[in-house]
């Protein structure tokens, strides 16, 4: 589907403008018509409920896509963006070398669990959905870590939603514009 990008820089998410869109001050926001969303997970759903191909027709199996959106979200995500915080926000501390192996135990577990999960399918539930979008998203935060290697399956999994054509060509758009 054709769309718009439209960088925000640190300072005018604080701003007045940008703070009707989210409350917040943070991206991603989405507007389409009179329809303003923000929080990453609300904005797939919505796409992926006007957009065939993202979500299952079955009613089971769109259920379990979801699930696999708000598990991405809510528990893989949060042990990742702390090791993010970790590295750049916490690095300095005097306690930082310490605290960054329980960091890693706490991603590893949850990789590990997702790793048992997918073990050799494609995809989390069957056709990629949503779910995968989301969860491919997340992992690729782990990148440049090293832990996402402990996993080939998952590393290959990333590896597959990377080479989606759409992931591509959302990739290249969006780093035409940066």
């Amino acid at each position: 589907q054709p769309y718009d990008v439209r960088l925000v820089s640190f300072e005018e998410m604080k701003q007045p403008a940008h703070l009707a869109l989210q409350p917040f001050g943070q991206i991603p926001t989405y507007e389409e018509g009179g329809l303003v969303l923000f929080e990453t997970g609300a904005i797939v759903l919505h796409i992926a409920e006007h957009h065939a191909g993202l979500l299952p027709d079955d009613a089971n199996a769109r259920g379990r896509a979801i699930s696999w959106m708000f598990y991405a979200l809510n528990t893989v995500e949060p042990p990742i963006l702390d090791l993010q915080i970790a590295k750049f926000a916490e690095r300095n501390e005097s306690w930082h070398e310490r605290r960054l192996p329980m960091v890693h135990d706490r991603i590893r577990g949850r990789l590990g669990e997702l790793s048992v999960r997918l073990g050799d399918a494609d995809w989390l539930d069957g056709d990629f959905s949503a779910g995968d979008i989301l969860m491919v998203t997340v992992l690729r935060r782990l990148n440049m870590s090293g832990l996402l290697d402990e996993f080939p399956n998952l590393a290959a999994y990333v590896a597959r939603g990377e080479a989606r054509p759409a992931f591509k060509r959302a990739f290249d758009a969006q780093l035409a514009v940066a």
